[in-house]
């Protein structure tokens, strides 16, 4: 398997910022990491082993980036001024990640990616499912594993800064009727996982309200609910990430 570290200065965030690439060709994925999570997480945690016959066969390349959590969603600083900092690390992978990735990638399939896979687990879901439904032009698959779809939970109960409701897919998306983005979220392949068991209470409501929306919006997504006996853990991740590629790619 082909693996490349990587660390470049970010001019959105005016810091170096580190990703690690693994494979050679196929669909582009951009893996968000969980809570406070790196970019060697999605690796450590057994998920890139578990998706390894995918890479090898040229299936599907990852794209694992740095968080920024903990200078964003998770932290006690004032609000305005994390929600900001979330914006330049939005432009960040968007406007400089992105590109960059669909270049590399284009180098090894031979053919241009029309857009990438967002995926993550945990606070990894709520950004892959956020970044996916904002900007669904440069994202054209998502693959969202035990997530919130609210940053509410993390600031202030009594806060009104515009930008939480912004990248709180289940706020902003009851409100979206843009013909063209409607059509591109119905044109792209939507896979969101929960399971039910311990540690999931949280997610499981917040997926249930999603999948609410995407029905009632007509919008085409799997949303798999898995078993009592599912938590909410890397170990039942592992399992659920080469289930799904398989079915994706």
């Amino acid at each position: 398997m082909k693996v490349e570290y990587y660390k470049e200065y970010s001019p959105s965030l005016g810091r170096d910022m580190k990703l690690k690439v693994f494979g050679h060709a196929g669909k582009p994925a951009i893996v968000f990491p969980s809570q406070c999570g790196r970019f060697y997480e999605y690796e450590d945690f057994g998920m890139i082993n578990a998706a390894s016959e995918f890479i090898e066969q040229g299936l599907i390349q990852f794209f694992c980036v740095d968080g920024l959590d903990w200078e964003t969603f998770v932290n006690g600083g004032w609000p305005g001024d994390r929600l900001w900092r979330h914006e330049q690390y939005f432009n960040y992978v968007c406007e400089e990640v992105v590109p960059w990735a669909i270049d590399m990638n284009a180098y090894g399939s031979h053919y241009r990616a029309g857009g990438c896979l967002a995926t993550g687990c945990s606070m990894g879901a709520l950004h892959a499912a956020n970044f996916f439904f904002r900007r669904p032009d440069i994202f054209d698959a998502c693959l969202a594993q035990s997530g919130l779809y609210s940053c509410r939970s993390f600031f202030n109960r009594d806060c009104r800064e515009d930008g939480i409701y912004f990248n709180s897919p289940i706020e902003y998306l009851p409100g979206m009727n843009d013909p063209h983005t409607l059509d591109l979220y119905r044109r792209s392949q939507i896979v969101i996982s929960i399971g039910q068991g311990a540690w999931e209470h949280e997610c499981l409501h917040d997926t249930r309200v999603l999948d609410g929306i995407l029905r009632r919006k007509g919008i085409p997504a799997w949303v798999d609910y898995w078993g009592h006996d599912v938590p909410h853990d890397w170990p039942a991740w592992r399992v659920q990430l080469p289930y799904f590629l398989g079915h994706m790619l």
